[in-house]
């Protein structure tokens, strides 16, 4: 989960990772049989390339600018996205470089004055001349205040009497779980949100997309969502980016991996490692020829590579803050 985090949400988001996720046992067995799930949309190679990424591809997870010392924006005429990063693996050797990278659509704050209404464009174009491919990151259940859509999000919320916003999402006090359910039209409006900056990222040349929050159903947001609930809206998101030409990542949501794999091209697990939560991914998506994109924020390399490696799943050392640095990969 991306965010602009400024010093107030910084001491709240340590609080919080002090701490971990706050989830809770899902309610009820789900599955897309009982959801009633709409069938796989394959990705329409008329709309798009379609990019699939190997599966040994090495990646690089920046959703916040680089930044110096006093806090200034690097790398200012891509975005503060760093696109030449490189660094020594946990196998050793020479130095390596990520050929995906999986950013934000728009634009950090830190860069344009304390506004993300600028997009990066130009960040895509510098990681294709490096022979790269670029991810569009998408928070696709959560609303932001920071994005310059989040008024369309206030007057619906406003109109329907509150049926969209939920609780904040953990740490981040200016992020709200969305209603995913759809009694008073909640999510065909959330669909059509991520459609136009879906839109977005194919304007500015993206490759594929991840899409963020997505795993509501076993979290604490204040809202009563299901796991069939959760289906019908991640597989309705996998369906929306293959109809414009995008392959697209599932994120997290590791318990209902058996049912979303064969909507998703690849996987982006958070901490699975950590959590020993990776075997889904082996099973349902490395098997499959699929690629995992995996992160780790606590664990030692010696603890999580090895395993990552042997696997065939792309595992990365990061910090949660997702700046460009530090960043070791696995192999």
């Amino acid at each position: 989960m991306r965010r602009w985090i400024g010093p107030v949400t910084m001491l709240v988001l340590f609080s919080f990772l002090a701490v971990g996720p706050i989830t809770h046992t899902p309610r009820a067995e789900a599955g897309c049989g009982s959801a009633g799930c709409a069938a796989p949309v394959p990705c329409n190679t008329h709309a798009g390339a379609c990019w699939k990424p190997a599966t040994n591809a090495r990646w690089q997870y920046q959703l916040e600018a680089a930044r110096d010392k006093s806090g200034n924006c690097l790398y200012t005429s891509t975005g503060g996205i760093n696109v030449n990063i490189s660094g020594t693996p946990f196998t050793g050797g020479a130095s390596v470089k990520p050929s995906v990278f999986d950013i934000d659509f728009q634009t950090d704050g830190a860069c344009t004055g304390g506004t993300i209404t600028q997009e990066n464009g130009s960040a895509v174009s510098a990681i294709h001349t490096g022979g790269g491919r670029a991810i569009c990151y998408i928070d696709a259940g959560g609303a932001e205040s920071f994005r310059p859509d989040y008024p369309e999000y206030q007057a619906f919320n406003a109109n329907c009497n509150g049926c969209l916003f939920g609780r904040p999402i953990g740490g981040f006090r200016n992020e709200f779980w969305l209603n995913i359910n759809n009694n008073q039209g909640q999510r065909t409006f959330i669909l059509g949100e991520i459609s136009k900056r879906l839109d977005r990222c194919v304007a500015n040349g993206f490759d594929g997309v991840e899409m963020d929050v997505v795993d509501a159903w076993s979290n604490r947001t204040g809202l009563t969502i299901t796991g069939d609930t959760q289906l019908l809206f991640n597989t309705a998101l996998a369906n929306l980016a293959h109809g414009k030409g995008f392959t697209v990542a599932l994120k997290n949501d590791v318990e209902q991996v058996p049912d979303l794999a064969p909507y998703f091209d690849y996987a982006i697990n958070e901490q699975c490692e950590q959590y020993s939560e990776c075997g889904n991914y082996s099973t349902y998506f490395a098997s499959a020829g699929k690629a995992v994109f995996q992160v780790e924020y606590k664990l030692k390399t010696s603890n999580f590579c090895p395993p990552a490696n042997a696997a065939n799943r792309n595992a990365i050392m990061k910090t949660y803050d997702l700046l460009d640095l530090p960043w070791t990969p696995c192999r």
